[in-house]
């Protein structure tokens, strides 16, 4: 009872000490603190979508893009919101330019390149001028034409501030944030989205931390937006971890395949591990399981002993951040206390 005693009290203080060192330091955005100062703080804004079509009301992405399907001759609307972040007047123009995907990646194009889509996107107002922490919406209206071919377009409605250049200053300071348009034309129901994780395997990183990869492919008619996490369950001494996030930024267009990486804890014992990895992209979900063991040495592959798209019971993750403290408290208990749990 007492060694149990003092095993509760160690995990507690280092709870303590893990939660004190990543409090939030002053001045760096956090809420409270002092904002930042120089010409990034002065020109700071926001931007959001306030509209989703009703078809869309489950679909998380809906909120956060422009995502529709589309009939050849149709008009949609939306509204997006742009704030003024800082102390101080700001002009901001509203407008809207091309994107693409390619390499597993939604890529901007620069400054106001056009492209199908922007051609057919208009705002009701170009310019705004913004009072110091002062909000307003602007209406986007897509009109597109009876005669338009088949497909999905990639644009961004962009609110932009900066600094223009003068005498005494060669160099602009431009910032924008946007709001990603996924389009898709076509006559009849909209395109299936779906994908599959071909592959999954461990790795570690030349940094020296543990990561999984796993190789997506978009079975669908629709680009989609990879997000998720993993959880490590089975491991040395019983040991569970996670979740731990998915890198974000994985978008793939239809047909596309691309590979999406779980950085993991550099503390991490190399296993076997149980791996529970799930993928979503809006209302499509997917999880893939396999056994793995990381290897020794940094910016190599580990060995997978089983992989299946399984969807059996899992053990219950702790919280990533918990992991840690979790694994040095574990080191530090009596032997009769490291049991292998059955």
């Amino acid at each position: 009872m007492k060694a149990a005693r003092r095993y509760w009290v160690l995990l507690l203080m280092l709870a303590f000490v893990q939660a004190a060192g990543v409090r939030p330091a002053a001045g760096h955005g956090t809420p409270g603190a002092p904002s930042p100062q120089g010409p990034t703080a002065a020109r700071a804004i926001g931007i959001k979508l306030l509209d989703a079509p009703e078809s869309r009301r489950a679909d998380p992405r809906a909120h956060a893009y422009i995502v529709d399907h589309v009939a050849p001759g149709s008009t949609i609307e939306r509204r997006v919101e742009v704030t003024n972040e800082s102390s101080a007047p700001m002009h901001v123009n509203v407008y809207a330019a091309a994107a693409t995907i390619a390499k597993g990646e939604f890529t901007f194009a620069p400054e106001r390149t056009p492209n199908e889509l922007t051609g057919w996107t208009s705002v009701d107002t170009t310019d705004l001028e913004l009072a110091a922490s002062e909000t307003a919406r602007v209406r986007t209206t897509i009109r597109v034409p009876r005669d338009a071919a088949a497909g999905e377009r990639y644009g961004v409605i962009w609110a932009q501030t900066g600094t223009p250049s003068d005498r005494s200053h060669t160099m602009s300071m431009l910032g924008r944030v946007g709001v990603r348009m996924y389009i898709d034309v076509g006559p009849g129901g909209e395109p299936p989205s779906d994908f599959k994780i071909e592959r999954l395997y461990p790795a570690r990183a030349r940094d020296g931390r543990g990561e999984v990869r796993a190789r997506i492919h978009n079975t669908g008619g629709r680009a989609l937006d990879i997000s998720g996490a993993l959880s490590l369950s089975e491991g040395p001494v019983g040991l569970r971890a996670g979740p731990f996030p998915a890198k974000t930024g994985t978008t793939l267009a239809p047909g596309d395949r691309a590979e999406t990486v779980v950085p993991l804890d550099a503390r991490l014992p190399d296993g076997p591990w149980a791996v529970k990895l799930t993928l979503k992209s809006g209302l499509v979900e997917h999880t893939s399981g396999a056994t793995v063991t990381f290897p020794a040495t940094p910016g190599g592959a580990g060995a997978v002993a089983a992989s299946a798209a399984r969807q059996g019971h899992f053990s219950t993750p702790v919280v990533a951040g918990l992991s840690a403290l979790v694994l040095t408290a574990l080191c530090l208990l009596p032997s009769t206390f490291l049991r292998r749990r059955r």
